[in-house]
């Protein structure tokens, strides 16, 4: 035999053993099935769970696929649309035609799932499966189909909500508490896989505050209830029957499920439904900073232990963020009342905070923590005002002064430099005009490039390669073994790199 002779000497007590356990515990194999109630759940609620069916006009010459979500489960329909297309060779079943018929426009229908929150007709989704529709229909648990309207749509979430116009009221669903839910819990999706409708899967949450880099807010539910091409949009249930959750990513290498999926939180996806539904758009909190991680290098130079928060790259000149004293280097550690453990939990606290509120936000600078108050404001406001250019008064030309620092060819900006590299006139520092293998080569947070300006030595400003040498001699002195640049690219966007010193 092929298996380890150990691997038989094993087996014959515990065969024994188990048919003893199956004597004295005969429940065992029942038990194994799952909660018993999960039938009357699925009863309760199925007749809120609906089919979306939208259709979209394409031009019947394009060669690709529309421009779909990567992953999206939409991409499987209109693979097997234009796999059919092909196919049939040219014009329609008659043989003869062709010619102009062939490039007329043609009709594209897509399958997804949404659910019902309110019994005068409001439905929920997901974004990307009703995005571009020309038409969007709602097909009922019996059947009925209903033209839906949009009332709203959140592509950073990745829902939307529909209304439709029934003749009587519809049974709806009412959302949970998502942050009650707990490792190991049993939860029930419920959707349209694969145009299967009224399909219903039990399993666990597998895990919370997923991070799926889909988008700036993600903190995903994951489940192993099986979710397939067409759940999106549907809800995850707890054994209550309360939406906890709203079906949206796979991960699947085979285009079925695999026991990996990903479910917008309720508490989440509520703050975003509220907003479409009172407003037919978002209207998120603003806090005007760019931030990022706080790696252990950085931390330790910062004298933060453990490290923790969010680091300020840069700060909007237009932003809340500026009137109220927040600068460039500091760790923003707790927001509202609310801990900011790391990175990504700070835009989405920000993102729930309701405009116009005036917030305390601690940070933490030179190893103190400070607290500011912050005046939140809109995001989508700000994001309007980003198009702006900073022409300033060039800065006067400065002799070029190479020098070879840690790696790095270093040089004064002058104003050849600034032309060739393209560099913004109102940025100022020492520019990096060449980097050694190891430098280029170093992890991303750790990189730096040619045409990279120097701003900060450990959150002093220099001016040429002299004063930068001398910052991070003295910083050996002092037994320092990391050094914190402040760098900016060309067009002014800032970001932290930690520099080894050794």
């Amino acid at each position: 035999m092929s298996c380890h002779p150990f691997y038989w000497l094993r087996q014959r007590p515990a065969i024994a053993a188990l048919a003893a356990a199956i004597i004295v515990l005969p429940a065992w194999p029942a038990a194994a099935r799952g909660p018993e109630n999960i039938a009357d759940v699925a009863e309760q609620v199925i007749d809120a769970v609906v089919n979306i069916s939208t259709s979209q006009k394409v031009d019947a010459r394009m060669s690709g696929l529309p421009d779909l979500p990567p992953g999206s489960p939409m991409e499987e329909f209109f693979e097997e649309f234009f796999k059919n297309r092909r196919g049939q060779g040219g014009g329609g079943g008659g043989g003869g035609g062709g010619g102009d018929s062939d490039h007329a426009p043609r009709r594209i229908n897509s399958l997804g799932s949404g659910f019902i929150i309110d019994p005068s007709g409001l439905v929920v989704t997901n974004n990307h499966v009703i995005a571009d529709a020309d038409e969007i229909n709602v097909i009922l648990n019996d059947g009925t189909k209903l033209t839906a309207e949009l009332v709203g749509k959140d592509g950073k979430s990745d829902l939307a909500l529909l209304r439709v116009h029934p003749e009587q009221p519809l049974k709806a669903v009412k959302f949970g508490d998502s942050d009650r839910l707990r490792l190991g819990e049993w939860v029930i999706a419920i959707g349209n896989p694969f145009s299967l409708g009224g399909t219903v899967t039990a399993g666990i949450v597998s895990a919370r505050n997923r991070d799926i880099n889909s988008g700036p807010y993600d903190n995903y539910i994951q489940t192993d209830a099986a979710i397939n091409r067409g759940n999106s949009g549907g809800p995850l249930f707890n054994l209550s029957g309360e939406v906890v959750g709203v079906n949206t990513a796979i991960i699947s290498p085979s285009g079925g499920s695999i026991g990996i999926g990903f479910a917008v939180p309720s508490d989440s996806a509520l703050a975003v439904i509220n907003q479409l539904r009172q407003y037919g758009e978002t209207r998120r909190g603003w806090l005007g900073v760019r931030i990022q991680q706080v790696t252990d290098d950085i931390a330790e130079s910062l004298s933060i232990k453990p490290a923790r928060g969010a680091l300020v790259a840069g700060v909007d000149g237009k932003g809340p963020a500026k009137p109220a004293g927040i600068e460039p280097g500091d760790v923003v550690v707790k927001f509202d009342g609310h801990e900011v453990k790391e990175m990504h939990d700070l835009p989405r606290i920000v993102a729930d905070t309701p405009v116009g509120k005036e917030v305390d936000v601690v940070v933490i600078r030179k190893g103190k923590e400070e607290t500011h108050k912050v005046k939140i404001g809109r995001l989508e406001d700000g994001e309007k005002q980003a198009a702006a250019d900073n022409k300033k008064d060039a800065a006067p030309a400065d002799k070029s002064v190479v020098q070879k620092t840690l790696g790095l060819e270093l040089s004064s900006l002058s104003e050849d430099l600034r032309k060739k590299f393209k560099v913004r006139d109102n940025i100022k520092g020492v520019i990096v005009t060449g980097v050694d293998a190891s430098v280029a080569a170093a992890p991303p947070d750790k990189r730096l490039a040619p045409g990279d300006v120097i701003v900060e030595v450990q959150y002093e400003s220099v001016g040429n390669p002299g004063d930068l040498s001398a910052r991070l001699d003295a910083l050996k002195g002092q037994g320092k073994k990391v050094a914190v640049l402040l760098v900016s690219n060309a067009d002014g966007e800032t970001r932290f790199v930690a520099l080894s010193l050794q």
